[in-house]
């Protein structure tokens, strides 16, 4: 029986789904450490993770039967994608399944901190009553400024408008503005105008530390700062400082640069004096929908990778869509892209006089892959040379 292990409270829907398809699941509610996760991967065919535990080369290393990872969030910057993909473990994520959880904290958090609603909030909890107009703003007739124009960001940029703010976006990207949003020239000229800025960046090297204390300068006087994106990204000791002066007269944060490995773990940040501010514990994903839909998405990849072969979607190996299978047995093999491998394993198939039902062939980067439906199942022999071919990463046979 083929094994999963699924880490920090992953929707109980995608542990059924698996034991449905004749996996044994296991499942624990925190994130582990590199020794832990190395320990607890024994005999596991398929991890599932979220966002705090980091599978490393060494995680890799230590384990290389493990076939593939699922990424039950948008990131993957957790997980070595190159190293796993040498090592022919595949790795899938959800890049669609929160988005509107995550834009609807966004409208959220733009409402509270233009009405200063944390302010307001904490001055009642200590004993002061502060009936005043002043620094509240509608969010109608407001700029709001987009870094980061994707999934997320797009889709805020309708919900934005909706509510009657004008919309400025910058990303490094070529990406189609949607309803009256303004792409911006520079980021810069979005700062410059922007009553909210808001980052929606990716999770890729070059953004650490993107967003500093150049950026926070150029923000105009009294706008406000929100950060959803990743907790490396900006720079909070410089947000600190701009909160401080009177300059930005607020912001919300949800991620962090360092993050406890669970719920109820201690954390202490500096940003918890502020007057208005919004702190959350990396919840923008977190509704019930979304991690439902986020289980039943990643599962479902899972799954179609270790029954079909298929990897649609996946974030590091070339991908392939595939269904229902042709014949008596399905071959994946995975391969340095080298020319040539098709044909060396057409020969070794040929040679048993064995019938391809179907083939498939796919490229990207430095892999290829190739999946052969036969009509009869190889010898020992047979798959034994599959394996052995030059660049070979990894070969699996299904039945079909």
């Amino acid at each position: 029986m083929p094994k999963a292990l699924l880490l920090e409270n992953i929707h109980p829907n995608a542990a059924q789904s698996l034991r449905d398809h004749g996996f044994e699941v296991e499942t624990r509610s925190g994130a582990l450490g590199e020794d832990e996760l190395i320990e607890a991967l024994e005999g596991v065919d398929l991890l599932g993770i979220r966002s705090k535990t980091t599978v490393t080369r060494r995680v890799l290393d230590a384990r290389p039967n493990l076939t593939a990872i699922g990424c039950f969030c948008i990131g993957t910057n957790q997980v070595d994608l190159d190293y796993a993909g040498k090592k022919g473990i595949a790795v899938f994520n959800a890049p669609y399944s929160n988005t509107r959880s995550v834009v609807e904290l966004v409208i959220c958090d733009i409402i509270c901190l233009m009405r200063r609603i944390p302010a307001h909030t904490h001055h009642l909890k200590h004993g002061l009553w502060d009936k005043s107009a002043k620094g509240s703003h509608e969010v109608r007739g407001k700029t709001l400024g987009i870094v980061g124009y994707g999934n997320i960001g797009s889709q805020l940029s309708v919900l934005a408008e909706a509510m009657g703010m004008r919309v400025v976006f910058y990303d490094v990207e070529e990406k189609l503005a949607m309803s009256n949003a303004k792409r911006m020239p520079t980021l810069n000229d979005l700062l410059e105008q922007s009553d909210a800025v808001t980052l929606h960046v990716d999770g890729r090297k070059s953004n650490v530390g993107f967003f500093g204390e150049d950026q926070f300068a150029h923000m105009k006087q009294d706008a406000i700062f929100i950060n959803l994106s990743r907790g490396f990204v900006a720079d909070l000791d410089a947000l600190k400082r701009h909160l401080d002066s009177g300059h930005l007269s607020g912001a919300a944060v949800d991620v962090y640069p360092v993050e406890p490995k669970k719920s109820g773990d201690a954390f202490v940040t500096p940003l918890a004096d502020e007057d208005n501010m919004i702190l959350t514990p990396h919840i923008g994903g977190s509704t019930l929908e979304a991690q439902e839909s986020i289980g039943h998405f990643v599962s479902q990849r899972l799954e179609d990778y270790w029954f079909r072969a298929s990897t649609t979607l996946s974030v590091n190996l070339p991908q392939m869509t595939l269904h229902q299978g042709k014949g008596a047995a399905r071959i994946a093999h995975l391969h340095d892209n080298l020319p040539g491998v098709l044909a060396r394993v057409n020969k070794v198939l040929g040679e048993e006089n064995i019938n391809i039902s179907a083939q498939s062939l796919a490229t990207e980067g430095e892999l290829g892959y190739v999946v052969t439906d036969v009509a009869t199942r190889p010898t020992p022999a047979a798959l034994d040379a599959l394996r052995h071919l030059p660049g070979t990463i990894r070969m699996r046979i299904i039945e079909l």
